[in-house]
């Protein structure tokens, strides 16, 4: 049986980062980040373009579940609502996986410190801040995992996920 794992958490949260390092400590494993399901400019948010998005996801992770070069696919995305959840597992072809759910959490002040350091970088613009902002207290409170990103590294997180993961089995 394969491993589903949703990583979800506000932009900045290190979503993208862990996903990748996740990636690397297990074993046959495979990364979609939602971002990449609708990267355009100008960044348009509307029913259509939201229905696109979850269709381009349902479609990769469809694949990669029914692909046997694969144990563990891992997909990361804001996934700020249960629904975004709901929606994407309802889509999914295939009931033969074990589903993890992980929330990345952080303080303000420690989201804020990574995000204006990308904003330095010229990676993300200053007005992500408050968006995300706005984000964080959802997370807290939907029917996964969390884990709490401050002063720990990407290594780290994703080790406690892997050690999370197995503790489950």
């Amino acid at each position: 049986m394969k491993n589903l794992i949703f990583i979800n958490g506000t932009m900045g949260s290190g979503k993208t980062a862990v996903s990748q390092k996740l990636k690397i400590l297990l074993n046959k494993s495979v990364f979609l980040d939602g971002d990449w399901c609708w990267d355009m400019v100008p960044f348009v948010v509307n029913n259509e373009t939201k229905e696109m998005v979850l269709e381009n996801i349902t479609f990769l992770l469809n694949n990669f579940l029914k692909c046997s070069e694969y144990e563990n696919v891992i997909f990361c995305w804001v996934m700020h609502e249960e629904n975004i959840i709901k929606n994407i597992l309802k889509r999914l072809e295939s009931s033969k996986y074990k589903l993890y759910k992980f929330s990345l959490i952080c303080s303000k002040e420690e989201l804020k410190k990574r995000i204006m350091k990308d904003v330095e970088s010229g990676i993300r613009d200053e007005s992500v801040l408050e968006r995300s902002y706005i984000k964080m207290d959802a997370y807290k409170v939907m029917d996964t995992i969390k884990i709490n990103t401050d002063k720990i590294s990407t290594e780290e997180i994703a080790a406690q996920i892997e050690k999370l993961m197995k503790k489950a089995d």
